[in-house]
């Protein structure tokens, strides 16, 4: 623990500030690992936020987390964590971190990255206490949705789920598996093509694509078919929603070999895979990425909005981008901070004051795991 906080002195002191990070995507070393469209923007303007951002590590909110993956807030500010390879949801105090066992979600069923993946919270929440969770079972992945009763015994807590979605295609790879509500109250999911690459551009396959639906699981008018559930397909595996602060809704995609991407998700667009990764090179039939990253330096998961910037929690990576908004576009090259500090990031959250909680991914056998992962971070940013 000593060792990753000293390392992560180490870094916040030369990134911490508004001038920099541990290594800027503008810097010379960094200039072939993120890039962002010709012609963006660099100069700010009141609405665009600054080039250099800043991230400061405030507290670790709680720790020793088992393969931590989706990530809600609860009104009042506490956190809702899924355990992908147990299958069970904790509570998270924001104010001390002590951890809550709500249950284990019946018909998880764990393997590769496959599991107890996503949850939302329902924005009726208040009056009906509903809580969605995506997930892998013998037969394919899907979307339930769970009373939750904090007066019950702990471990006791959830209801017996409620499937409003199945069928999403399963693999030992390439579940997706984040969802969110979105401004217009709709449920939003991100799906893998499972590894078969023909499902993402099969419009007829829930596989390899961004779903939106009702609470109910049903598709929402104005959706691009409107008996379809489908909102935009020719995606390779999509783990990161997020919603700007225009309602534009950004979506984080793993590449194979090249490009990781960050794009600007509109009904009915085609992303490209499996014929195309990164930028198509002016193919009008595929919208091309907002960022792409090589996908040493990426590979992501979760994303969030705060302060004008998309942050996107990198796997393989290891590191937190920020990547700063003008309206549809980038104003300037993604920025990366605490590169390798804390291993491998799953998960970003936007805590709603402007700060963001963030996730690691030490503990899903693909990490290191040291003393204390996987953890919760509190950061400020800028």
């Amino acid at each position: 623990m000593t060792s990753v906080l000293a390392a992560a002195s180490v870094l916040l002191a030369a990134g911490c500030s508004s001038g920099g990070s541990p290594d800027p995507a503008g810097s010379p070393g960094a200039s072939s690992a993120a890039s962002s469209p010709d012609g963006a923007r660099t100069s700010a303007s009141p609405s665009v936020p600054p080039a250099k951002g800043s991230v400061k590590v405030v507290s670790t909110v709680t720790t020793d987390l088992t393969s931590p993956w989706g990530v809600a807030a609860l009104p009042g500010g506490d956190l809702l964590v899924s355990s992908r390879d147990t299958g069970k949801v904790f509570r998270v105090a924001a104010d001390g971190g002590a951890k809550t066992e709500l249950g284990t979600v019946p018909g998880v069923v764990p393997g590769g990255e496959g599991g107890l993946l996503g949850i939302a919270v329902a924005p009726s929440f208040g009056r009906d206490h509903q809580v969605y969770a995506y997930f892998t079972t013998e037969s394919d992945n899907r979307i339930a949705r769970m009373n939750y009763d904090a007066k019950r015994q702990p471990g006791r807590q959830l209801g017996a789920p409620d499937t409003v979605l199945k069928g999403i295609p399963k693999g030992q790879v390439h579940n997706g598996g984040r969802i969110a509500f979105g401004p217009d109250k709709m449920l939003y999911a991100g799906t893998g093509e499972t590894g078969d690459t023909g499902l993402a551009q099969d419009r007829k396959s829930l596989g390899g694509k961004i779903l939106r639906m009702t609470p109910d699981g049903e598709p929402v008018h104005g959706n691009p078919d409107a008996d379809s559930v489908v909102y935009t397909y020719g995606h390779r595996n999509v783990q990161g929603l997020a919603w700007d602060a225009e309602g534009r809704l950004w979506a984080a995609e793993f590449g194979q070999n090249t490009w990781d991407e960050l794009n600007l998700i509109e009904p009915g667009k085609n992303y490209g895979w499996p014929e195309v990764e990164g930028r198509g090179r002016g193919d009008a039939r595929f919208v091309d990425p907002v960022a792409q990253w090589k996908t040493a330096d990426a590979s992501p998961s979760g994303i969030a909005y705060a302060e004008g910037s998309v942050w996107m929690a990198g796997l393989r990576g290891e590191r937190l981008w920020r990547i700063p908004l003008d309206g549809r576009r980038a104003s300037a090259r993604p920025q990366a901070f605490l590169q390798g500090a804390y291993g491998r990031l799953r998960t970003v959250v936007a805590a709603g004051d402007g700060g963001l909680w963030l996730v690691t991914s030490n503990t899903d056998g693909r990490g290191e795991p040291k003393k204390g992962d996987d953890r919760i971070l509190r950061l400020s940013v800028s």
